[in-house]
């Protein structure tokens, strides 16, 4: 079959990291593996990681939930406007996030130049939970706003001619059927806070994810990185396992004929204030404050901006996202078409492999990366190469996924047209099946760049020498304490990644 072997191939390719990380861990006999993993250190840095990704989750929902359901249960006035920003502080990366909560901060932050308070430096558990929930609760809000968008009414208008209250049918009725896509809300902000590397780093939290980079970069203990690496990978898969299980068993459709209508806004009343009072703080937080702060340290020596070393580090960023992104997508062409147009166990195989890139968190996978260079590719150490394929390779999922469903909803109707006219079989995917896929193929090329452009943690560890990116140098600089440095980096980030977030949201029709 002419797509088994490049989709089996791609899936082959996910499998190096974790064949890489145990050979490297294997190098160590049983009773050093069996230290290292049961070290005391190793015990409080998985409760650390999980204790971060439970305070996430829950500060994530309490923003998330009522926003959802302010924009599109209620009558406030702005639904959409809201609900369009709540959306773009994806384009704040939480590095860029703690950034500016950082610099809020301290003898000279904006807060005590402008209201004459100093306040101690945010960091630790409450730093890294408010940074990593303020980027990660737009990915719970899309997920809930989806349901209650295809939740029937019906529900809870049986329950409220019941006699129940309108918080008795919302607490019993509607989220009970919220549960997956609080279910899939959770599991993509707990695989994020998991890979993340640039928050916790900068808020001094110490996860799973900072000690293998400082006991690859700092101790060179690289077993006990590799030990560390497969833990983080176990617990993310036992995550994964778990949300399945989760939502087994259960069904929230509608069984009833016809077609459910559209839910009637309710009438907030006198509640409207403190509704738009709500979004009004999180737009704040999750918006203004970024802006707020790097617009204040920009202010601060705007002629010692380094204009032409930002337009290089810029360069070099799109240099190494636009062949990533583009080489993503073709990877994802094969994989998407086998797992729509094939079954069997293979094509079933290359599917799920195709999405065990985006499960394994990015600093355990650059590190399998490394090893795999080191090891059996030494040629590819240190290079842009390496640095793409490991971007193309860990987020290929975002590709797959888009391309698949177009591919389903499409069905192969107008590919057997094209060959009763005579057509062979490339032909007729090309002019028949291959324009209708322009747009699940540039939505899934504009979400991959932009998602590369805000990557830390894999391009930290492949960047090549010298070779440094937006995210690299906000990062290293924050870390320093040059706070002014790292402004106007953050600041086109920050407008780079929202240029792109507007983009992907027209391209899906405004539907987010």
């Amino acid at each position: 079959m002419a797509l088994l072997a490049p989709a089996l191939l791609v899936g082959a390719g996910m499998l190096v990291p974790f064949v890489y990380l145990l050979a490297r861990a294997a190098e160590a006999d049983a009773g050093t593996l069996a230290a290292l993993v049961l070290r005391w250190r190793t015990l409080e840095l998985f409760g650390n990681t999980l204790k971060l990704a439970a305070c996430v989750a829950a500060l994530g929902t309490l923003i998330a939930l009522p926003l959802a359901w302010i924009t599109v249960r209620t009558d406030l006035p702005a639904r959409r406007l809201i609900g369009y920003l709540a959306v773009m502080p994806l384009a704040v990366p939480g590095y860029v996030m703690a950034y500016a909560l950082i610099g809020l901060s301290g003898y000279y932050g904006p807060l005590n130049h402008v209201f004459g308070l100093t306040l101690p430096r945010l960091q630790g558990l409450p730093g890294a939970t408010l940074a990593l929930s303020l980027y990660t609760f737009p990915y719970l809000y899309l997920n809930l706003r989806a349901a209650l968008l295809g939740l029937d009414p019906s529900l809870e208008e049986t329950a409220r001619s019941l006699g129940r209250s309108r918080a008795n049918a919302f607490r019993t009725v509607t989220l009970p059927h919220l549960r997956p896509a609080l279910l899939s809300g959770w599991l993509v902000m707990t695989l994020y806070v998991l890979g993340d590397f640039g928050g916790v780093a900068l808020m001094r939290y110490e996860t799973f994810s900072f000690a293998i980079y400082n006991q690859y970069a700092g101790a060179f203990d690289r077993v006990y990185a590799a030990c560390l690496s497969l833990m983080l990978m176990g617990l993310a898969g036992a995550i994964l396992l778990g949300e399945v299980w989760l939502s087994r068993g259960r069904r929230f459709g509608r069984t009833g004929t016809g077609v459910p209508r559209a839910a009637e806004p309710v009438p907030l009343g006198r509640w409207r204030w403190p509704a738009l009072l709500f979004c009004g703080l999180v737009q704040l937080a999750s918006l203004g404050l970024p802006f707020f702060v790097i617009l204040f340290w920009l202010g601060r020596a705007p002629a010692e901006i380094d204009w032409p070393a930002l337009g290089m580090v810029a360069g070099r960023t799109v240099l190494a996202a636009l062949p990533s992104a583009l080489l993503a997508t073709l990877l994802a062409l094969p994989v998407a078409l086998l797992a729509a147009r094939h079954r069997g166990p293979l094509a079933a195989l290359a599917e799920r492999l195709s999405y065990f890139g985006y499960a394994v968190p990015p600093l355990a996978f650059a590190l399998a990366a490394v090893f795999f260079a080191l090891s059996a590719a030494p040629f590819l150490y240190q290079t842009l190469p390496l640095l793409m394929l490991a971007y193309a390779f860990s987020f290929l999922a975002l590709a797959v996924g888009p391309v698949r469903s177009a591919l389903l909803q499409m069905g192969q109707r107008p590919e057997e047209a094209a060959r009763s006219l005579g057509r062979g079989p490339l032909s007729a995917f090309a002019g028949a099946t291959l324009p209708r896929l322009a747009r699940p193929l540039v939505a899934g090329g504009l979400l991959l760049f932009i998602v590369v452009v805000k990557e830390l943690p894999i391009t930290y560890l492949l960047a090549p020498t010298g070779y440094t990116t937006l995210s690299m140098t906000i990062f290293s600089r924050t870390n320093e304490g040059m706070l002014l440095e790292a402004a106007p980096y953050a600041l086109v980030t920050i407008l780079f990644s929202s240029l792109f977030v507007g983009l992907i949201m027209r391209h899906e029709g405004g539907r987010h």
